[in-house]
């Protein structure tokens, strides 16, 4: 039989055994609670991970896809166009000052190129070689004021000759001037090159009249084009680097009277 002192003595530890007992299991259950916290984040690290992969992932699926349809377009293209050799090119630069006259593409001299060769998409006319490199070249846009481009009402009744120039108070919105006032121009008439001139062959869409205007002199008005290329957007074209487009008659001189 345990002595009276020893029996005391139980007594009096129990509680603070108890004490410990549960203070080791609190220690015990934040110990793993830590544990499991740490094993959560760091899965979700994986997680984020495994989502920023996904997520790049299919931005180059995305992008891919894209490619291939514009690349599609631009082939089908080349196969109606039986009257040009087309090379396919790739809008490598552009400079912000001048983002609507000119941008540089991934062709150059060692690939055939040569200035004023004509630059299209499967859309219509973009602009002409204006200056070639030995890998690169820059190409001059129809959006430049500077740019000159012989044009005609593509309607069989009208047939007005014009040509198409950049407007510096409207970037993206080339006009057909030098029209007659009395000629039969249209909105909506389709604007197509004329052939004049020995850059652009003919019957290449420019783009749309949206608006016609009286000129300041009086005797011309000019038309507003919604061009059919987006030149906002403009990643792959072609060079015509060969056409068998007959030129057009050279214009007679108008029969003097007696």
């Amino acid at each position: 039989m345990a002595p009276a002192s020893s029996h005391g003595l139980m007594l009096v530890l129990s509680p603070f055994q108890s004490v410990v007992s549960w203070t080791g299991e609190r220690i015990g259950h934040v110990t793993s609670t830590v544990q499991e916290l740490m094993t959560v984040q760091e899965q979700n690290k994986e997680l984020r991970a495994e989502i920023e992969q996904l997520r790049a992932q299919n931005l180059e699926a995305s992008e891919a896809v894209a490619e291939n349809q514009r690349l599609r377009a631009l082939l089908g293209y080349k196969e109606s166009a039986k009257q040009f050799d087309l090379m396919a090119a790739r809008v490598i630069g552009r400079e912000s000052a001048t983002w609507s006259s000119m941008v540089v593409i991934n062709r150059g001299a060692a690939d055939g190129l040569m200035n004023d060769m004509a630059v299209v998409t499967e859309l219509g006319l973009v602009g002409h070689v204006s200056e070639v490199g030995l890998n690169s070249s820059k190409v001059q846009l129809i959006l430049d004021p500077r740019s000159s481009v012989g044009t005609l009402v593509q309607r069989p009744e009208s047939r007005v000759l014009g040509i198409v120039e950049g407007d510096l108070n409207n970037p993206t919105m080339p006009r057909m001037v030098n029209i007659p006032k009395d000629a039969d121009v249209k909105v909506d008439d389709v604007i197509v090159t004329s052939g004049f001139g020995g850059v652009y062959p003919k019957g290449i869409v420019v783009g749309h009249v949206r608006e016609i205007k009286n000129d300041e002199g009086g005797l011309l008005k000019y038309g507003v084009l919604e061009t059919t290329v987006d030149f906002q957007r403009l990643e792959d074209l072609a060079v015509i680097v060969v056409s068998r487009e007959a030129p057009p008659t050279p214009l007679q001189p108008a029969p003097a009277t007696e």
